[in-house]
């Protein structure tokens, strides 16, 4: 087996390759990569005044004057509706998991159960969990709720009167604007 020399097959590639070029195009990545940074530092910021105006100023102008829509003369209209959100809190999970269940909505959880099998156990991974156990393998379990899912949930129980605990849950309701063009 020929032993091989790193060096000599850099020295090849630096030979081959135009050094001018390469140091360009690097001065071009880092250009473009300082770009973006700024960029997406702006992106931000605007998308923070955008919802301070969304949330906040039109909605308060519009409550000021007994609205909470508008039509416009160009024929584009502006609607406040609610937003609401509802996050799980990382370190409340199994709590939170509790109190769904124990409220009677358990059956957003979704619940997986996994096992692992080695090679030529086809016929055991076809099994039930129980006889898996039996066997003495240890399932896994993954347990979760779809973002989407507990956002609905929130918005029905808030909008039925109902809250959740502020405790296990991130919740917040927030007005936000809609502009709709004509």
């Amino acid at each position: 087996m020929a032993e091989i020399n790193f060096e000599e097959d850099q020295q090849d590639l630096i030979e081959k390759t135009d050094i001018q070029t390469l140091a360009s195009y690097c001065q071009e990545l880092q250009a473009f990569e300082n770009e973006i940074e700024t960029l997406e530092k702006q992106i931000k910021f605007k998308k923070e005044q955008a919802g301070k105006i969304s949330s906040e100023i039109i909605p308060n102008m519009l409550a000021e004057q007994g609205l909470s829509s508008l039509k416009l003369a160009d024929g584009s209209s502006i609607d406040v509706k609610k937003s609401y959100n509802c996050t799980i809190k990382k370190d409340q999970m199994e709590l939170a998991y509790n109190w769904l269940r124990e409220n009677g909505l358990g059956d957003i959880i979704k619940n997986e159960v996994a096992v692992q099998f080695g090679k030529g156990e086809d016929n055991k991974a076809e099994q039930l969990l129980s006889l898996a156990e039996q066997e003495g393998y240890e399932p896994t379990q993954k347990q979760k709720v779809e973002p989407m899912t507990l956002k609905a949930l929130y918005r029905e129980r808030v909008e039925a009167g109902l809250d959740m605990p502020s405790q296990l849950f991130n919740i917040f309701v927030k007005d936000q604007t809609k502009i709709g063009r004509k």
